[in-house]
């Protein structure tokens, strides 16, 4: 079990950083009180594996809290749990900014000065950035920097799992998918609706999709197709899009289109990909 203690300074990014760790798919728990995360892990141990990654925010701002956080660390150990502790800082004139520019007040801060409540902040946490299995400095981190970080620190998926990639087939007398990412057209490829014994099938038969895979003019569109998508795939993974939408669009969206997305999706399964099709115009022959 991968057990992930997030905690440091207030208006380091402690919210966004529990955001990170959600996308990749951990268990997680905002601001969880530090005396219940021993009974916390328990009742993760005990999920029999269906809880084995978790990542949880324990805010310390109370005095009470910070001697907390220690007896729940060494109860944690007592138990036989192993944790990480992820803590994240900035540097004070980038923690004064940030708190204006959101209007909140330090939570440490007595008199009303942001100033005052960083020092005192900075003294209590001490102790526990010692523990620290990562420091993180989020100064000039943005959202997608922290995320890039998090992610080559504590995902374990390959990246192409991390992307679902849906096929969509259509017939362009039908309209686009509004959502498509991506569009190929395939209306130059010959065309099975002409050939009598195929004409009311659709291309998720054999005889369909034989007909039209059986052209030089495919085989060298498909060698085409492959190497763009190939490029572009990862490109899309490394900007961490969750989605990727492609349509494949022939005249009805029945023959043609069908054949290619489900050709398309075989290949990009290959790959490692999460693939979906769906055909959307397959069975309309209107």
């Amino acid at each position: 079990m991968r057990f992930v203690i997030i905690t440091g300074f207030s208006g380091a990014g402690k919210s966004e950083t529990i955001k990170c760790f959600e996308d990749l798919g951990y268990f997680c728990v905002d601001n969880l009180p530090p005396v219940l995360i021993p009974k916390f892990a328990e009742l993760c141990a005990q999920s029999g594996g269906r809880i084995n990654r978790i990542a949880l925010v324990s805010d310390i701002r109370g005095g009470s809290f910070f001697d907390d956080v220690f007896e729940a660390l060494e109860t944690l150990e007592q138990n036989g749990f192993t944790y990480e502790i992820v803590f994240l800082e900035a540097r004070e004139e980038i923690l004064i900014r940030r708190f204006k520019e959101s209007r909140r007040k330090h939570p440490l801060s007595n008199t009303g000065s942001i100033s005052d409540g960083i020092r005192a902040e900075r003294q209590k946490l001490e102790q526990i950035r010692g523990k620290a299995s990562v420091i993180v400095d989020t100064s000039e981190l943005n959202t997608r920097g922290l995320r890039d970080l998090i992610n080559r620190n504590y995902e374990n998926q390959p990246q192409q799992e991390k992307m679902l990639i849906t096929m969509i087939s259509f017939g362009f007398k039908k309209g686009l998918p509004l959502d498509a990412d991506l569009v190929f057209d395939v209306r130059f490829l010959p065309n099975p609706f002409y050939v009598e014994s195929l004409k009311e099938l659709d291309g998720n038969c054999d005889e369909v999709a034989n007909y039209v895979l059986k052209w030089p003019m495919t085989a060298r569109f498909l060698s085409k197709l492959y190497d763009f998508i190939d490029f572009l795939t990862p490109q899309y993974v490394k900007e961490g899009k969750a989605n990727l939408i492609i349509g494949i669009g022939c005249t009805g969206g029945r023959h043609r289109s069908v054949t290619i997305a489900n050709k398309l999706g075989e290949y990009l399964r290959a790959r490692g990909y999460l693939v979906s099709v769906n055909h959307r115009d397959a069975n309309n022959s209107n």
